[in-house]
Parts: structure tokens; sequence; C-alpha cells
């Protein structure tokens, strides 16, 4: 800040950083596009930063005599470019985008209105919401892929967001600071919300034009969605694996039980039997192996630092913890083996002709496919914490 008449005059620095992979024949013109004067004008200082993707051609050199500072990163990926960028970038506000001509770089200086005016934190463009330019979307991107992987974001992690995918954003240096972004590929994009939803940052979205892609596409369809979806998992299995798996679970021990002792006939001519337990036993065998992978996924999150451990999470990541679910897997396995001892004792009794120990039998089975699960589960836990460093 300097002193102009008893008044401070704080002087920003805007920090755009655009990743540029293979971008001959436009990385120079994305670069000379950004309105630098009107900017200075407004009284921000800016600095253009091309991250060259390990790019073939001419791109840096392109770049570079657009006026652009260069900075190389060898390491191919979306998610690689930016996280190089944001550690040369000196702004108070950081504004990104691709190199390819599609996005609005004339309009950065209203863009960033709403962080000048302390209003938001992170502003984020809306193709959807603006104008798309005839061709410059796919038509499986702009109706399925986009809006589908969007509203599973919006689900999982209570934003409201239109176009998550839209690469046009800006944010301020304290926000990037508070994102622990680490992915190095294209779901560094869903990483970047995820992250400003969970540090509570102030997001607001604004429209913006989407024009046709100069070059060749580099979007690989089904491949990166599939990133993007694998990654929320990871950072969010309660929904997705432990709640279905719980309900799974309690609705095949509610059919067990109440069908242990025999038929059971409900309002009218409805009866309950084997079959209905039999189904019981699937929707335990079933529902535990979904909590199972949903411990899994929890776990890998928490060890490689995707996600946070909580209270549940930080129990099985203790090493007695794993000893005491061995133990109640070999208990509940030996449960299931005295039934099945006992059956075979009453077939032996009667001779070895018919039996009516279904119901045992199916009880058995499920005590001893949980007592396994259990043991083999409480193993590969071990294994995966073996990555900790502690």
């Amino acid at each position: 800040p300097f002193i102009l008449q008893d008044v401070y005059i704080f002087i920003m620095k805007i920090s755009v950083v655009i990743p540029a992979l293979d971008e001959e024949g436009i990385v120079g013109k994305t670069v000379k596009s950004i309105p630098v004067d009107k900017l200075k004008a407004m009284g921000l200082d800016t600095e253009i930063l091309i991250v060259d993707n390990a790019s073939t051609d001419n791109t840096a050199n392109e770049a570079r005599n657009a006026g652009a500072r260069v900075i190389h990163e060898t390491k191919r990926g979306y998610g690689n470019a930016y996280i190089k960028g944001f550690k040369e970038a000196n702004g108070d506000i950081i504004v990104i985008g691709d190199a390819d001509g599609t996005y609005p770089w004339d309009m950065i200086h209203e863009f960033i209105q709403p962080i000048i005016k302390g209003r938001v934190d992170f502003v984020i463009g809306s193709r959807l919401k603006g104008k798309i330019h005839p061709k410059a979307m796919p038509w499986l991107h702009r109706y399925v892929g986009n809006p589908i992987l969007t509203f599973i974001l919006n689900w999982l992690f209570g934003t409201n967001i239109s176009d998550a995918h839209c690469g046009m954003r800006a944010f301020t240096k304290e926000a990037l600071q508070k994102m622990n972004l680490k992915t190095p590929g294209m779901e560094f994009a869903s990483e970047m919300i995820i992250e400003a939803a969970k540090n509570k940052l102030r997001i607001t979205e604004i429209p913006i034009e989407y024009k046709v892609r100069v070059g060749e596409v580099k979007l690989h369809s089904f491949q990166d969605g599939w990133r993007h979806l694998r990654f929320m998992i990871l950072y969010s299995s309660s929904p997705l694996f432990l709640i279905p798996g719980s309900m799974l679970f309690l609705m095949g021990l509610i059919l067990i039980g109440l069908l242990l002792g025999g038929p059971v006939r409900l309002q009218g001519n409805i009866g309950l039997d084997i079959h209905p337990m039999i189904l019981g036993n699937l929707l335990v065998i079933l529902g535990f192996q979904v909590i199972t992978l949903g411990i899994f996924t929890k776990i890998y999150a928490v060890i490689h630092g995707i996600n946070e451990a909580g209270r549940t999470t930080k129990m099985f990541l203790k090493y007695n913890s794993l000893e005491y679910e061995l133990i109640i897997g070999l208990l509940l396995f030996l449960m299931g083996g005295f039934l099945d001892v006992k059956i075979i004792l009453a077939w032996a009794n009667s001779g070895f002709g018919a039996l009516s120990e279904l119901r045992n039998a199916i009880l058995a089975s499920t005590l001893m496919f949980l007592g396994v699960q259990m043991i083999f589960s409480a193993l590969f836990i071990s294994v995966l914490l073996l990555d900790r460093k502690e």
C-alpha cells in the first residue's frame, strides 16, 4: 500500500495461470486476449503464467513472445500443470482457464468483480447459463456427462453449481491456501470445488460464453468422466457405500430374525417362510460387502490425504482395533460352525434321512460368511496401513 492524500491505496496483483499442452497457433492469441490495460486501469497489476505441460511443439516460445512468463511442468496432467503454476503465482487473485480459445479471457475484469468487492472467495463460470457456440461442446457432454456429474457433486457435497466442470475460475490467494489440492489429472477440477465447499468458501457463478476449440481435442469423455466420479466416491464414501450397505444389512437381519423360529403370517393371506429368509441371508451378505468396500474406500482416501479421518475411521486405523475385528470374525465363524455341527449330529441321529434344519443352516452360513469376511477385511486393512509412516 501507499498513501495518497491520507488515503491508503492497495495495489492488487492478478495471476492468470493457463496450462498448455501442444497449443501452438492459439496460445499466443489467448495471452494477447487478456485485457491487461483494462486491469491496469482498475489498479490491478497482471502477470500471465503459461504452464507448458511437456508440449512437443512451439507452444512455449509462442506464449513467451506474446508476453507470458512460461513455466515448465514435465509431468503431464491437468492437475500437475495447475499445481506447478500455483506455486509460481504471486497474485492476490488467481484466474485460471484453458489456452485453446474456448473461454472469454477478454471479460476477466468483469469476472473477478465479486472477489474485488469482497462478496465471494471463489468464482466459477457457467457455460450452461451463458452461451455455448454450435459444436463447442459435444451433445454427450452438454446433456449427459456434465449434468450427471454436476448433480452428483452437488448432492454429495452440498454445493449449488450448474456447471461443475467449467475451467474458467478465479479465487483469492487465501482461498487457494485453504484448498488442499493434489490430484494430477482432470479430477483436479472436481477436487477444487469439493475443497472450496469443505472449507466453506463463498462461491458464485457467472454466465460465460463458450467458443469452439482451436486445435486437437484432448479430453477423453469416459476416462475423464470416470476419474471425476472415482474421486467423488473416494471423497464421500458414506452416501454411496455405508448408508445403502447398512440399510441392506439391517433389512436382511430383520428377515432372518423374524423367520428363524418358523413361518410368519402377516395381514390377510400373506405369509413369509423359507424364501424370504434366504433373501435375508443374501441381503446381509450383500450389505456387509458394500459396508466393507465403503470402509476400504474411506481408509484409502485418508491414507492418501484425499479425505480426513472421522471418529469411526480413526478406530479402524488402529492396529488393536483390527485385532478385535479378527477376534469377532473368528467368533462368528465358530458360532456358524457350531450350528453346522449340530445339524450334522441331528442328521446322524435321524439315520442320515430327511432333515428340517434349513433355517438353522441359513443362519449358520450367514454367521460363517460374516466371520470370514471380517477376518479377511481386517487383514486387508492391515495391508493398506503399511503405507502409513507412523
